[in-house]
């Protein structure tokens, strides 16, 4: 039985990836590692928590004792490395906690999986989860490809620029095998609400500003989230080593555009007047080394890999618009930080 160890797998991307290998991989043995910081909730996986297949573990990935000794325990023989800090105004006021998780805490992990696999490597392989964010700002033109020189302007973006060098450099180095992915931004059910689309979907139901920054015309490519989830297990399975892969959903939005067509639809589902939700907006000053547009060219996952995204940005903000009003105590309890309650109930804190 293969023992994999997920990474974050109690936020957002990860609970999603979790949930897949999982269900789809009864023949593996998943090990789910997770801190619980603010944005990690084991309620997102609340259903598949007592599978035969899977073991939840908190912990730090910035322990080094602490990792080396679980993966000397327990044997990996793959990681899927998604925990990070991930929010780009978290940075900006506290940079050097990125720099601890995602930088030091993804050296722990190298470490811990090199001095395992030595001279064992066959069948292994560690898989990074990294942003489009590391290649800069595009202009008004063109696409991040595989190719694309690092090129970060936040703290955020720089850290896991700089985890990305060191993965590559334990695969030169040490002849570790890898594979790394660069995704653009994700959205869907179970987002904690600090990023765009569940906290706007938030405001709406509750009446509160709609903060965009600038002059809103920053552009994104938006992913589904379990299109990602699919696209990790399929690059996890059949990606090559020492390979990089961008994963993009074809979804370029301007950030007023996508606001503008979020307050449409909620004011339909809340049954509001037209217009109701987009009084809302209120322009705010921009944060510092804002990036102008993200776009990501998957055209080789999708050549070697056949991965391509199952929905249109129009079909995936439906669904996650509905997923939030039908988890209407998810969502509140996470806003409100009643869910540590359940950590408590399940895990004796």
């Amino acid at each position: 039985m293969k023992k994999i160890l997920i990474t974050g797998g109690a936020g957002f991307i990860g609970s999603h990836v979790v949930r897949r290998f999982v269900t789809r991989y009864p023949d593996y043995q998943i090990y789910n590692l997770d801190a619980l910081t603010y944005a990690g909730n084991l309620e997102n996986i609340a259903d598949i928590e007592k599978a035969a297949n899977y073991t939840f573990i908190k912990g730090d990935i910035t322990d080094a004792p602490f990792i080396t000794a679980l993966f000397q325990e327990h044997g990996f023989d793959g990681v899927v490395h998604l925990a990070a800090e991930s929010h780009v105004d978290r940075s900006i006021t506290d940079p050097l906690a990125f720099v601890k998780t995602n930088v030091i805490g993804t050296m722990n992990l190298l470490n811990a999986a090199k001095e395992l696999w030595k001279g064992t490597s066959e069948g292994k392989r560690f898989y990074h989860i990294s942003t489009d964010e590391v290649y800069g700002s595009l202009g008004a033109t063109g696409l991040f490809t595989e190719t694309t020189p690092y090129d970060p302007n936040s703290p955020y973006s720089a850290s896991k620029a700089g985890s990305d060098h060191f993965v590559r450099a334990y695969g030169e180095t040490y002849g570790l095998p890898y594979v790394i992915t660069n995704c653009s931004n994700n959205y869907g059910p179970n987002h904690f609400p600090e990023k765009l689309i569940p906290l706007f979907i938030h405001n709406i139901i509750t009446n509160k500003p709609l903060p965009v920054y600038g002059d809103g015309n920053y552009t994104r490519d938006w992913l589904y989230v379990i299109d990602h989830a699919v696209a990790i297990d399929l690059v996890f399975h059949e990606g090559k080593n020492h390979e990089t892969y961008n994963i993009g959903g074809f979804n370029e939005w301007k950030n007023i555009d996508l606001v503008r067509l979020l307050c449409q639809k909620m004011d339909v589902h809340l049954q509001r007047a037209p217009g109701t939700s987009e009084q809302l907006i209120t322009y705010v000053k921009d944060r510092p080394g804002h990036d102008l547009r993200y776009a990501i060219d998957a055209t080789k996952i999708n050549r070697e890999l056949g991965w391509q995204p199952s929905v249109t940005f129009e079909e995936g903000l439906e669904e996650t618009i509905q997923w939030y009003l039908a988890n209407s105590e998810w969502l509140e309890r996470v806003t409100s930080g009643a869910y540590l309650e359940y950590y408590e109930g399940q895990y004796g804190g």
